[in-house]
C-alpha cells in the first residue's frame, strides 16, 4: 500500500492505478472499525483498486464539539487497510487540504438544514466541502459511504448531482448498509466514548427504532409512535433526543403520514459524552 500526504504524489499514484481499471474511494476520518472495512471490501469487489482517505476534517466540527478528542491512530489504521488490500492511502495534513488563504465553501441548501444540520450548524457545509475536494483530488470512478449517516449520503449525492460531477457520477456514489454490533447498535468511532454501562444502555436505540417501525407498519399514527420512541430512549438511559423523525428517504422531508414512497426513520440521541445517530428503512 502506498501512502501519500501531498497532492502531486497523490495524482501520480492515482494515474498509475487507473491504468488497471476503475478506482474506488472510501473517504474516512480514521479510527477505523468493521464498518469502514466493510466499505473497503465492497469497494474491492466493485473496482480494480481501492483508495482510502483519512482526514479529520476541522470544518465539520462545530464550537464545543470533539475535534481535539477525536481519535487519531494512523499507524493502526494503516496496518488495517494494508491487510485489506487497499492500494493507496491518502492521508493529508490540514495545510494540504486547507492551505493559507483558503476561502471556498460548498453549501448544499435544503437537505442539509434539518436533522443533524439543525443541531450542528455548518456541519454539512464542512462535509460537502471536504468531500468535494477529495473527489477532485482522487477523481474516483466510484465512492462508497456508510448508510449510517443517511443525511450525509443524501447531501453528497445532491452536491454531485447539482455540480454535474463526472468522477464520481452521482449514480456511482454508493451507500453500503450499516454494520451493527451483535446487540444491534450501529458501529461508530464515537461508541468508544461510552462507559460500560452507557454502552449496554445504548442498545435500546436500535431496539426502540425497530419497535417504532413495526408500529408504523401496522398502521399506527406517526406522531404518537415517535413520541413513544423518544420516551423509550430517555427511559433506557439516553439523556436527550435531538430528533426522531420519519422522513422521505430522498428529500428528507418529514412525513406526517406513511405514504407509498420509500421512507427512513432517523434518530439522533445523546448518552454520556456521545451523540449517536442511526436510521432504518421504514
Amino acid at each position: 500500500m502506498q501512502t501519500v500526504n501531498r497532492i502531486d504524489p497523490l495524482r501520480d499514484a492515482v494515474a498509475t492505478l487507473r491504468r488497471d481499471g476503475p478506482l474506488a474511494l472510501v473517504p474516512t476520518m480514521g479510527a477505523l472499525h468493521e464498518g469502514h472495512l466493510t466499505l473497503v471490501r465492497e469497494a474491492r469487489r466493485q473496482a480494480a483498486h481501492v483508495a482510502v482517505s483519512i482526514f479529520v476534517n476541522p470544518r465539520q466540527f462545530g464550537a464545543g464539539e470533539d475535534l481535539d478528542a477525536y481519535p487519531r491512530q494512523l499507524a493502526r489504521d494503516s496496518a488495517m487497510l494494508e491487510a485489506e488490500g487497499v492500494a493507496l492511502l491518502w492521508a493529508p495534513e490540514p495545510e494540504a487540504m486547507y492551505p493559507a488563504g483558503y476561502a471556498t465553501n460548498i453549501a448544499v441548501a435544503g437537505i442539509s438544514e434539518g436533522l443533524c444540520g439543525a443541531a450542528r450548524p455548518g456541519h454539512f457545509d464542512g462535509v460537502a466541502t471536504v468531500v468535494g475536494k477529495l473527489f477532485n483530488q482522487v477523481r474516483p470512478d466510484l465512492a462508497l459511504f456508510g448508510e449510517k449517516d443517511w443525511q450525509q449520503l443524501a447531501v453528497i449525492r445532491r452536491m454531485a448531482r447539482d455540480l454535474d460531477l463526472v468522477r464520481p457520477h452521482v449514480d456511482r456514489i454508493i451507500g453500503v448498509p450499516t454494520v451493527r454490533e451483535a446487540d444491534g447498535l450501529a458501529m461508530s468511532s464515537r461508541n468508544a466514548y461510552l462507559t460500560t454501562g452507557e454502552r449496554a444502555a445504548a442498545a435500546c436505540l436500535p431496539r426502540a427504532m425497530r419497535e417504532a417501525i413495526a408500529r408504523i407498519g401496522a398502521g399506527e399514527a406517526i406522531a404518537p409512535v415517535l413520541a413513544g420512541l423518544e420516551q423509550a430512549l430517555l427511559d433506557g438511559g439516553f439523556r436527550a433526543v435531538d430528533y426522531a423523525l420519519l422522513c422521505d428517504a430522498d428529500s428528507l422531508a418529514p412525513l406526517a403520514d406513511r405514504g407509498a414512497g420509500p421512507a427512513r426513520l432517523l434518530v439522533a440521541a445523546r448518552i454520556g459524552k456521545a451523540r449517536l445517530i442511526d436510521n432504518m428503512a421504514a
